[in-house]
């Protein structure tokens, strides 16, 4: 029995060593931020982000978004509305980071007014998350293995984190 124990453990050590499901981005640890999120607000690894809910009537109002929020996140279900050439001067000029969400359609093209997101193709290889600070500048981020589960969207969620603090996807 004593020699069985050993091995047992020795078993569970290399199973757990094998685990997909590990996170290998280490938390975002930055300064504390603050997200509008227009959809649900994502349940996150880190604690020194706080979200907060915004509509779309409010980013059309609000003269200052940058004064109020360091990103703003838009989730899946509210892809179709914000994707309208209302909408562009907004996401060109605002000087923060938008971040959609879960979409199968190219942002590029559509942030650009080249195309509505009705028109637009879906993608196959297309990020999970894209982000946007201006007409010029954009980022992607894909899941691990690309699979959609909640360690590799939590992922994605410190990734964008990081992002935002450094601005790094956004310079030339």
């Amino acid at each position: 029995m004593k020699k069985i124990i050993p091995v047992l453990m020795l078993v569970l050590v290399i199973l757990t060593g094998c685990n997909s499901d590990t996170i290998y981005t280490p938390l975002y640890d930055g300064k504390k931020l603050i997200i509008g999120v227009i959809g649900n607000i994502p349940k996150v690894r880190e604690e020194n982000v706080k979200f907060k809910h915004i509509n779309l009537d409010k980013i059309e109002e609000t003269k200052n978004l940058s004064s109020e929020f360091d990103a703003i996140i838009i989730k899946k279900e509210h892809l179709s509305k914000v994707a309208n050439h209302k909408y562009l001067a907004i996401y060109q000029h605002s000087g923060l980071p938008f971040f959609f969400m879960d979409s199968k359609k190219s942002f590029e093209l559509i942030i650009n007014g080249q195309i509505s997101y009705k028109d637009a193709p879906d993608m196959v290889d297309q990020s999970y998350a894209t982000g946007i600070l201006d007409e010029n500048h954009f980022c992607g981020y894909g899941l691990y293995n690309d699979k959609v589960n909640d360690l590799n969207i939590k992922d994605v969620y410190t990734r964008i984190f990081k992002t935002i603090d450094s601005s790094k996807c956004f310079n030339d």
